[in-house]
């Protein structure tokens, strides 16, 4: 599918979405202001295809009123699956930018660029479940590692980088097979000849469901317990730490409750915030935390 036809559809998403509910007219009055107009209204079959197009690719169901409005069928739009939204998102914004011509050297953003150099190689593999082959300089090796032949099952960006998590062949094992490798630090990388087939009971949701990251653990899923300020409770109400948060509010502070397996990510991202976050449980996160902390005082010391 165009890109330009994708951003067709997530602007009549986004459009509708902020003004609620739409007339045919005002919809097009609003379009013939937009980037994808040249001052003329959007045809009344070329809308209809549009909205089919939306309704069978974002699973987002366009409804209409009896008095000929136009709005998201909003019990749709939450049982759409996280990447869905994403993608939506992600369309919105670059639609706004081209929008918004005068903005620019006024918005500042974080840059990605193993999203332009390899992402692009690696989500086609995956489409056309090839192997990769790959230079890697991991930080943790002296040299790096050459013609890496690889099977890449999905990616995930965490923290303004890109990851892909798949199977090396050649490892010594099964249950060391399975590796996630950063895309900016990857020099090298082509599409192979061979294909691959991924196994129908790895799930990607599954492979991450109790951690925070990408770093996977074999260890046990803990219960895990923050205590967060009064203040800093409000920023995780808007953005969780993660999926399994459950809040119970005090009078000056609250309990967040996870589920988790722990990590280096896990003990990290609690550093970050600082005193405004202290472990409660489980105790072997808190000796994590403790020790981390420990380390970091007597680079001062």
């Amino acid at each position: 599918m165009p890109r330009d036809l994708i951003s067709r559809y997530v602007w009549i998403v986004d459009t509708l979405n902020r003004y609620g509910k739409l007339s045919r007219r005002q919809l097009s009055d609003l379009w013939m202001r937009s980037s994808f107009s040249d001052g003329e209204p959007i045809p009344e079959r070329t809308f209809f295809h549009y909205r089919r197009a939306i309704e069978e690719n974002f699973h987002i169901d366009i409804n209409c009123t009896r008095d000929g409005l136009y709005y998201i069928d909003q019990d749709t739009t939450r049982r759409n699956r996280t990447f869905t939204n994403w993608l939506l998102d992600s369309f919105a914004v670059n639609n706004a930018l081209k929008d918004a011509r005068h903005t620019e050297g006024c918005i500042e953003v974080e840059d990605v660029p193993s999203a332009r150099e390899f992402l692009p190689t690696v989500l086609e593999a995956i489409g056309n479940n090839r192997k990769l082959t790959f230079t890697y300089a991991g930080f943790s090796r002296s040299r790096p590692e050459r013609d890496i032949s690889f099977c890449p099952y999905f990616v995930k960006r965490y923290k303004q980088r890109w990851y892909m998590i798949g199977r090396k062949d050649g490892a010594r094992d099964k249950s060391d097979a399975i590796r996630t490798y950063a895309l900016d630090r990857v020099q090298e990388m082509k599409i192979g000849t061979d294909s691959f087939r991924r196994p129908s009971d790895f799930n990607p949701a599954e492979y991450f469901e109790h951690i925070v990251g990408v770093t996977q653990s074999k260890g046990a899923v803990r219960t895990v317990c923050l205590r967060a300020t009064y203040q800093q409770a409000k920023y995780l109400r808007a953005l969780p730490l993660h999926p399994s948060q459950q809040e119970e509010m005090h009078d000056s502070f609250s309990v967040f409750t996870y589920r988790l397996k722990l990590n280096y990510e896990l003990v990290h991202e609690i550093l970050s915030y600082g005193s405004s976050l202290t472990v409660l449980a489980p105790r072997e996160l808190c000796v994590m935390v403790n020790e981390e902390l420990r380390k970091t005082l007597e680079n001062y010391n």
